[in-house]
């Protein structure tokens, strides 16, 4: 099996915390009385949902990687394998392209996860009549499609497919950029060390860029009602200031940051492994 089949998969491997995940849709998604910073929210939902609410969601959490990791992974890597020749490798803007098509395309494809996922996991800060209570993430798909129309599958695709499109190219496209530089520019070989570095300044990109659009995507998917994106912004801005960016970073830090490096640890194991067995001196072509 080619790494380019395996990419979605390994995407998973990586540690996908629910209690991160949950924290950061919480503090998104917070009022202005909830509770305050990734420890305060941790407490309450510990004191209120207990041990096993730091994991709501989690079936929708999977389902979301097996649709938009798999499809973002693959074809960037199909993507970049194309545009590779025995004497040349595809330019740093030519690597943005490209991740930027696979993000698009994956954002499409995760979205009614997506949605999901996000119900799921603000469903417990809900009043107990308000609560949606999807069993499990078949279940929750099957619901939304009966009672709110295969519309439902994709709210909020607009903003997930723009997060996606910044996801996977400050993601993939960075540390690509990144590992260019470390082999370039220091004594570092291709090695484990360089794949860390690479991999951890990708996640730390990644999770900057990608903030406000995550709590736009946030906000939107959570709500009962449809709002236009103007004037949910507005709302924010009066209400929460341009903090309201940044809302929920430090937990999507402490989820994608490993997230990242594990996945692209695996990625560069496996793919030493492929060009063993395929006695390929260079799986990827010329380094830059």
């Amino acid at each position: 099996m080619a790494p380019k089949a395996v990419l979605g998969r390994s995407n998973r491997v990586g540690p996908t915390p629910g209690a991160c995940i949950l924290q950061q849709v919480r503090l998104q998604t917070r009022t202005p009385d909830g509770p305050r910073g990734m420890f305060g929210t941790f407490i309450h939902i510990l004191k209120s949902d207990g041990l096993l609410g730091l994991y709501g969601g989690l079936s929708a959490s999977l389902l979301r990687q097996l649709t938009y990791s798999t499809t973002r992974f693959g074809v960037y890597e199909e993507l970049k394998s194309t545009f590779t020749t025995a004497s040349t490798t595809p330019s740093f803007p030519s690597l943005i392209a490209m991740a930027s098509t696979s993000g698009f395309l994956g954002g499409i494809a995760g979205n009614p996860a997506d949605v999901l996922n996000v119900r799921m996991q603000h469903d417990a800060a809900l009043p107990a009549a308000q609560r949606r209570n999807y069993a499990h993430a078949l279940d929750g798909l099957i619901r939304m499609t009966r009672e709110e129309g295969w519309r439902s599958l994709f709210r909020g695709v607009a903003p997930n497919s723009m997060r996606a499109v910044l996801m996977t190219a400050s993601q993939l496209a960075s540390y690509d950029g990144f590992k260019r530089v470390i082999l370039s520019q220091t004594p570092l070989e291709d090695n484990l060390y360089t794949h860390f570095s690479a991999s951890f300044l990708a996640g730390f990109v990644a999770t900057t860029i990608c903030s406000p659009v995550d709590v736009i995507k946030t906000r939107i998917m959570s709500a009962k009602e449809s709002e236009g994106l103007g004037r949910l912004l507005g709302r924010i801005y009066r209400v929460e200031g341009v903090g309201w960016m940044f809302r929920g970073w430090v937990p999507s830090f402490v989820r994608l940051g490993p997230h990242t490096v594990v996945t692209f640890l695996f990625l560069e194991q496996h793919k030493r492994v492929w060009r063993m067995l395929k006695g390929d001196a260079d799986l990827d072509g010329p380094r830059a």
